[in-house]
């Protein structure tokens, strides 16, 4: 099944239209700045050159027909006739306690969705408004939403409940959700395969490490917690989130700067982390830059950053009982050795031992032949696990 792969931001729109039966993207982009001056959209066939379109893209609807425009063009197009898309697939943050998976899309699932906005208020308004706009450009065409918190979703009530009055959780579904479902669920897979093993024999913690970062606990397949909790803000220190803290801190902060809500939630979401304790960037190559610059707080920044990982994975490996495999992922897992070596240092202990050479050459396994936790570097794609479910779901429902 081919099928068009949407990620819809307040002011971008990714794109991916795979081919799920090769497992390949036929074609990728990104539309940027939607509504402000010098949207762009660019553009890539697979093993074809980059091009940039600029043009006035107002809104979301607008943004997928440029991204339908292209896609039928005669010099840079995938397809002869929008049927060629046989499904799309939106990645939707927030699915709340209704959905454990992924949906069809019906005009009742995009009630719910709206009515989960309050949980997700900077996520689910443009993931809705990507849906919508296809719908009206591709009425024809069934669309799946395939959500972040899903494969969360079973996580015991040990894991997920808060230390509130349990009516407060039943009143308002405050409770741990997670996020980053996709990616965790996908490296989970993969590392399975790359060790030869069944995931429901495994215990794995899975890192996903970017600008947004988590973790989570996956024992026999099946996610037993996570970092991340009622919002993206909890957990790991990331970018410009603050992750863990006491909760008695903010009210502290709010009443000697006079913040309001929306200060404060921006202060912690846009102003903390990284780029808080730095004072330099929320970039970890520009961090460990500044490190070997011999800036102080950079050294701080990195240190907590590693240092938080490392309290997970010695946290998730009790909790499991043990561990088989850790496994690192997104943009800064992925490509960042010095926080890989920082974290896995001193874990001996735990059967983690890396091999320098592997990790300094960013290879698949960076753990040593003899360490009893194989130690994984595993490029995450979130977009390939959205077409498949999409396929999946459109599949059933057709039969």
């Amino acid at each position: 099944m081919k099928v068009l792969v949407l990620n819809s931001g307040s002011s971008s729109i990714k794109y991916q239209f795979i081919d799920t039966e090769k497992k390949i993207a036929l074609a990728k982009g990104l539309v940027d700045r939607i509504g402000m001056t010098g949207a762009v959209l660019t553009h890539q066939r697979y093993n074809d050159e980059k091009i940039k379109i600029v043009g006035e893209i107002l809104d979301h609807q607008i943004a997928v027909e440029y991204v339908l425009g292209v896609m039928l063009s005669k010099n840079h197009g995938v397809i002869s006739d929008k049927k060629d898309i046989e499904a799309i697939g939106h990645r939707v943050v927030h699915g709340g306690e209704t959905f454990s998976d992924s949906v069809l899309i019906t005009d009742e699932v995009v009630k719910v969705l709206q009515d989960n906005i309050e949980l997700a208020p900077l996520h689910n308004p443009p993931n809705i408004k990507g849906i919508q706009a296809c719908q009206r450009i591709l009425p024809d065409q069934p669309q799946c939403a395939v959500f972040d918190t899903a494969f969360h979703s079973r996580m015991p009530p040990k894991s997920y409940l808060y230390g509130i009055p349990y009516e407060l959780y039943k009143k308002y579904k405050i409770r741990r959700y997670g996020f980053h479902g996709t990616s965790h669920l996908y490296v989970s897979s993969k590392a399975a395969t790359m060790l030869n093993k069944d995931i429901k024999d495994l215990k794995l913690i899975t890192a996903h490490l970017g600008n947004g970062c988590s973790m989570a606990a996956i024992k026999n397949g099946v996610s037993m917690d996570t970092t991340m909790g009622f919002t993206p803000l909890e957990g790991l220190l990331m970018g410009t989130r603050s992750g863990d803290l006491d909760p008695s801190l903010i009210l502290y902060i709010m009443g000697k700067e006079e913040l309001t809500l929306n200060e404060a939630s921006t202060l912690l979401n846009k102003h903390s982390g990284l780029i808080g304790i730095s004072g330099e960037s929320s970039d970890m190559r520009e961090i460990i830059a500044a490190v070997n610059d011999n800036q102080q707080r950079a050294k701080w920044a990195f240190e907590i950053f590693c240092y938080r990982i490392k309290k997970y994975v010695g946290a998730y490996t009790a909790a499991m009982g043990g561990l088989d495999g850790l496994v690192f992922t997104g943009g800064i897992g992925e490509n960042s050795p010095e926080v890989r070596a920082e974290v896995c240092k001193e874990l001996e202990f735990l059967g983690i031992e890396i091999d320098d050479l592997k990790n300094q050459n960013s290879d698949d396994i960076i753990s040593k032949d003899n360490s009893k936790v194989k130690v994984m570097r595993i490029p995450t794609n979130e977009e390939l696990v959205i077409a498949l479910d999409t396929a999946r779901i459109v599949s059933l429902s057709n039969n």
